[in-house]
């Protein structure tokens, strides 16, 4: 598999678990409340507030891992773009 291939799966991967993450995000801090009754047993759209915690914990998780993974594939710019900024902070001294 080629670099970009693998670059646009990584970055499709991203932004479902981004979209994931923030959805159930939403969900657990507007709807699913702490310290409502119920506990754990709070439902928003028929699903179960444990349900929605491990979606949203598991969704972080993928989120961070495919982050580095990304910040990796682009490590080189990471570099290049940093010499370029000092460089040129340098110069205008």
């Amino acid at each position: 598999m080629n670099k970009n291939k693998l670059n646009y799966i990584i970055d499709f991967l991203l932004t479902i678990s981004f979209v994931s993450v923030a959805v159930s995000g939403l969900a657990i801090f507007f709807f699913l409340p702490s310290g409502v009754r119920q506990g754990g047993w709070q439902e928003f759209l028929g699903i179960n507030k444990n349900v929605w915690l491990d979606v949203h914990n598991w969704s972080g998780i993928i989120f961070v891992v495919l982050v580095l993974l990304h910040f990796v594939l682009h490590w080189q710019w990471v570099v290049c773009m940093t010499k370029e900024v000092f460089k040129s902070k340098n110069r205008e001294k």
